[in-house]
């Protein structure tokens, strides 16, 4: 065992290990669908969590037991909330923690080293597996516990005497989304070979599923309080408690949304760079501005405070107890303290649309510059000039998007939505928003003339390491890059080292990369909209099957696209069938986008009269926006 010497502002730290055991264990790992008696195992633990949850309910609907109710009401007392708010709510979020540590830490494994032996080979799939089961149990359990009348005036007529509680609904739908992705995702990796990732189709299933879980948590809350407060703003007697439990669920919301950047986090993006600072900004507008309108003052910093801290502690757990690559993540706080600012020059209450656009606008802009620093005390490949404008117009796009949805998010658990065809309106604007960025993003090419000349010069020889000189010709290949940098990754470890200029077209490394065992070793160039990669170094991999690349000095390669390098398992197979199961997913996403939108709907035309805003002046007639009721 080794330590490749690495600063800490330009290259990721890793401890490498390269016992002949470790290459072997590569070179034998599938790179399809898991054996089958693995997924027979998987299925049987999935089958009898489910027993035990329906035997719950079963017991619980007759009668029979007083379990549930009797934890209920100890957490209900606690938090002023019914048990089966309660119960639900404390289930489905520490589910959603233990899934949040198990999907960074998975992440981590995968870019460590690469593919897995199976799905149960990997210790951070069982925390995915038990979290996202934990938030389905949380939805089942909230549609089961109220038995003496329908649970608010929201309800969703079930069967005959049972009613259930439309924020149970969405947060069953939600987890039994996230969790129909586990087994779809080695049902993918037979079809298409493994997709090594964070944006494959099944992995959104994943994530989509549990963030928009929280959604159905912040209903059920205020299903819990019957839609009725007197909160003011003021931090009252009683009230700290709620605050702090609405600025978890906010800061939950925000963690959520986070996980999208998976990649980012870890310095292996796979796509454009402009896409970072779009996602953060989306992000932050919607958590953020739905925090400080549903919240009142500081719900924004609330929020951002609850999502430093988690991600800080999972930060620490992953890279140091589990001793893993450590993710790093945004800030947030030059939003949260933009949205804070706006609110008290712009009154929410008097055109909360209006407010959330502009303070879209803030965080795409005064938000965006401090992320834009923060790139470069954490990332290896911060942000720079070349992402300067389309990054910050993206931004921007997404911060009004997020903004709106924050808003709409907030005025319908405040039971005050606009009339549906404007709340319509905004929300399907903001969705095709995001959609278009998000496709700009995705949209890179590969130039056709463009080669690499390497010079290697080695360092160790056992195992081999080297510096390296590229030379791209044309030499005016690169203009002002994003970043031209060397990755190895996947070799028990990860080296992303950001390459030095030298003269025209010319880069060389700052430390020793690795060239040997299952180190996947490959120049990386983001210039613009060119996005391509030129391997270094690549083992032979018999399960693909693969031929190896050497690394050789003086050798000339073309640029490919990266995908070809960094998802070596994904195969042109399938039957034809990669267009339509893509299209399933998308499809089944935005149902569930939907039925988020329906809930929240629902919950705010089917109570009493609408919920003033915090900060709202305490007499005279709410006002409201134009067509709001």
């Amino acid at each position: 065992m080794y330590h490749l010497p690495m600063s800490h502002d330009r290259c990721s730290i890793l401890v490498v290990s390269t016992t002949t055991s470790s290459v072997l264990a590569a070179d034998s790992r599938p790179a399809g669908g898991a054996a089958l008696g693995e997924v027979a195992l998987a299925t049987g633990i999935g089958a009898l969590l489910t027993v035990v949850l329906l035997g719950l309910v079963y017991l619980h609907r007759t009668r029979r037991t007083t379990l549930l109710t009797r934890v209920g009401g100890r957490l209900g007392r606690a938090t002023g909330v019914p048990d089966w708010v309660a119960l639900p709510t404390v289930l489905t979020t520490i589910s959603l923690l233990v899934a949040l540590l198990g999907m960074l830490w998975d992440i981590s494994l995968h870019i460590g080293v690469g593919r897995d032996e199976g799905p149960l080979a990997n210790p951070a799939h069982y925390l995915i597996l038990f979290g996202l089961f934990g938030v389905f149990a949380g939805g089942v359990l909230a549609c089961a516990m109220p038995l003496d009348g329908p649970p608010g005036p929201a309800a969703v007529h079930f069967i005959r005497g049972w009613d259930v509680p439309v924020g149970g609904v969405l947060i069953g739908a939600a987890g039994f989304y996230a969790l129909l992705g586990f087994p779809l995702d080695d049902v993918w990796h037979r079809l298409f070979g493994q997709d090594v990732t964070l944006w494959g189709p099944t992995h959104l299933m994943l994530i989509t599923g549990a963030g928009l879980s929280i959604v159905g948590l912040l209903v059920l809350e205020m299903e819990g309080h019957g839609g009725a407060s007197s909160d003011d703003g003021d931090r009252k007697v009683g009230r700290i408690g709620r605050f702090v439990r609405q600025g978890s669920a906010m800061g939950g919301l925000l963690l959520g949304l986070s996980v999208f950047q998976g990649e980012y986090d870890f310095d292996v993006p796979q796509f454009r760079l402009v896409l970072e600072p779009f996602m953060i900004a989306g992000a932050a507008g919607l958590a953020l501005v739905a925090a400080r309108l549903w919240m009142g003052r500081g719900g924004a910093l609330m929020a951002a405070a609850f999502f430093l801290v988690v991600r800080g502690l999972i930060a620490l757990v992953v890279g140091i107890g589990f001793d893993e690559i450590t993710p790093t993540f945004p800030l947030y706080l030059g939003s949260a303290v933009a949205v804070e600012l706006l609110a008290l020059g712009l009154t929410p209450a008097r055109r909360p649309l209006l407010f959330g656009a502009v303070a879209g606008v803030l965080v795409g802009t005064v938000g965006t510059a401090t992320e834009w620093g923060w790139t470069h005390l954490v990332q290896t490949l911060s942000w720079n000039s070349d992402v300067l404008v389309e990054g910050t117009v993206m931004a921007v796009v997404a911060g009004v998007a997020g903004g709106l949805l924050g808003t709409l998010l907030a005025l319908g658990l405040r039971r005050r939505l606009p009339r549906a065809a404007v709340a319509r309106t905004v929300l399907v604007a903001c969705l095709l928003a995001l959609a278009a960025g998000v496709t700009n993003g995705l949209v890179a090419t590969v130039p056709e003339d463009v080669e690499a000349t390497f010079t290697v010069t080695d360092v160790t020889t056992d195992p081999r390491t080297a510096d390296i000189t590229v030379r791209l010709s044309p030499a005016g290949a690169v203009d002002d890059p994003a970043w031209v940098q060397i990755t190895a990754w996947q070799g028990d470890g990860l080296v992303v080292d950001d390459l030095e200029r030298i003269g025209p077209g010319e880069y060389r490394t700052t430390e020793p990369v690795p060239l040997h065992g299952s180190w996947k070793t490959l120049l990386r160039v983001h210039d613009g909209r060119r996005l391509y990669a030129v391997p270094i170094y690549l083992p032979a991999d018999e399960a693909i099957p693969a031929d190896g690349i050497p690394a050789e000095d003086g050798v000339t390669r073309g640029a490919i696209p990266e995908i070809d390098v960094l998802q070596r398992e994904l195969k042109e197979s399938g039957g034809g069938l990669w267009a339509p199961a893509n299209l399933v997913v998308l499809a089944c996403t935005l149902a569930l986008i939907a039925g988020i939108s329906w809930g929240v709907g629902r919950y705010s035309r089917r109570g009493s009269a609408g919920e003033r805003f915090p900060d709202a002046p305490v007499a005279g007639p709410v006002p409201s926006d134009a067509g709001a009721r």
